[in-house]
């Protein structure tokens, strides 16, 4: 099938791109599961088609508020990692890890933001300066002008700045934890945070991603490079007619592929370099 709709599409796609059944390509059914594996994670992490952006809310539990609390108290409580160090001095340390994170779905890969935990007195509420601005210089359009209306947003959000500073936010894709520094004695349970994040395609619920032109270039030459490399054992030997394999030209060959379709990636695919927490 020329738009590969599943795995085994792909990998039948690929293996006839590299001759397929008039040839038979020496790599077991192990390594092309490996292969697509990798292929995937490449292009999820790096490709702009592989990503989506997307807005989770996420509802605060008492739990969270507990582990988050108790990661203020050193160095003994239930969510607090402890561990000893000695100086060289013969001095004994005692060092904790704080536990106020939330869990974070293996699909999300980078954080860009978490929209504010609490409320300023300058921007939220029917009571704010803001609201009570728009409610009475704004009750009809031509009211004020809309320049100086801007400028005292501008202004507005200036002191909002200087006074309701960001919480300092922490996260790894590789550990699915974003932690919060914030004051966690000051929530509730039951409200929500809405994250603004990175979360890769599931090839099995868009399809469509198995039908990428770079995507099927990449694999074709994983499999053709773990080909090659397979056959550079067996160099030298003949096979009846006199023919020889020549696994390293089919390796070689690969490789510089590979390289040529990672350049590619970082000219035309990647996305520009964003403020990612973690």
């Amino acid at each position: 099938m020329a738009k590969p709709a599943s795995r085994q599409q792909l990998i039948d796609y690929c293996l006839r791109r590299l001759g397929a059944p008039v040839l038979e390509i020496n790599v077991d059914d192990d390594q092309i599961d490996d292969l697509v594996d990798d292929a995937l994670q490449y292009f999820q992490e790096r490709h702009f088609d592989g990503v989506e952006r997307m807005y989770l809310k996420y509802q605060i539990t008492q739990s969270d508020i507990d582990r988050g609390r108790a990661s203020a108290k050193p160095p003994v409580g239930p969510g607090i990692v402890t561990s000893t160090a000695v100086s060289t001095s013969g001095t004994t340390h005692n060092w904790y890890e704080a536990s106020n994170y939330i869990q974070v779905p293996d699909s999300v890969i980078g954080i860009e933001n978490v929209w504010k935990f609490d409320t300023s007195s300058i921007s939220s509420g029917m009571f704010s300066i803001k609201y009570q601005l728009f409610l009475n210089d704004l009750y009809y359009f031509n009211s004020v002008e809309l320049l100086q209306y801007s400028m005292v947003k501008s202004y507005l959000s200036d002191i909002d700045f200087l006074l309701t500073t960001d919480k300092q936010l922490r996260f790894n894709k590789r550990q699915n934890r974003l932690y919060m520094d914030i004051e966690w004695g000051a929530q509730t349970a039951g409200n929500f945070i809405v994250l603004d994040c990175y979360r890769i395609l599931n090839p099995n619920e868009f399809t469509k991603v198995y039908n990428d032109s770079f995507l099927k270039k990449y694999l074709t030459s994983l499999i053709k490079k773990q080909w090659g490399q397979n056959l550079i054992k067996f160099r030298g030997v003949k096979l009846p007619g006199g023919i020889e394999l020549n696994g390293r030209e089919i390796y070689d060959d690969a490789v510089r592929e590979i390289e040529e379709l990672k350049s590619v990636m970082s000219l035309e695919h990647e996305l520009p370099p964003y403020d990612f927490i973690g």
